[in-house]
C-alpha cells in the first residue's frame, strides 16, 4: 500500500496544507448528504449520474457493504438545487491543489478548465 507521503508526491490535494483546506468543504457537503437521504459516496455517485448518460461511474471498493451502498446510488434523484449547491462548494475554485502532481498531468487531459 502507499503511505502518506507517497500519497501527498502523486496527489498534491493530500499534501497537508491542502488537505486540511479540502477537508473544511466536507461538513458541509455531507450536511448535502443528510438533506437528499444518502451517505456521501451515494452523493457523489449521484451526482456524476446526474451529469448526463454519458458519464459512467465507475466506484472501487474492497468492502461489499460499500459495494451494496455504491449501487444503490441510482435510487436518488437529485433536485436542482441540491445540484446547484454541490456545484457551488466543490468546483475548481473551491478545491485546493491539483488532482495530479506535475509529471502525472502531463499524461492526461483531465482536470483542466478553461
Amino acid at each position: 500500500t502507499l503511505e502518506a507521503k507517497d500519497i501527498r508526491r502523486h496527489m498534491p490535494r493530500f499534501e497537508p496544507e491542502n488537505y486540511s483546506r479540502n477537508l473544511k468543504l466536507y461538513g458541509s457537503y455531507t450536511d448535502i448528504a443528510v438533506e437528499a437521504g444518502c451517505t456521501p459516496a451515494q452523493l457523489a455517485l449521484a451526482w456524476l449520474l446526474a451529469q448526463g448518460e454519458d458519464i459512467i461511474p465507475i466506484p472501487g471498493t474492497t468492502s461489499l457493504v460499500h459495494l451494496q451502498e455504491n449501487a444503490a446510488a441510482d435510487q436518488f434523484t437529485l433536485t436542482p438545487e441540491i445540484l446547484a449547491r454541490l456545484e457551488t462548494l466543490i468546483n475548481q475554485n473551491t478545491v485546493h491543489g491539483a488532482r495530479y502532481n506535475t509529471a502525472t498531468q502531463t499524461e492526461i487531459d483531465t482536470e483542466e478548465f478553461a
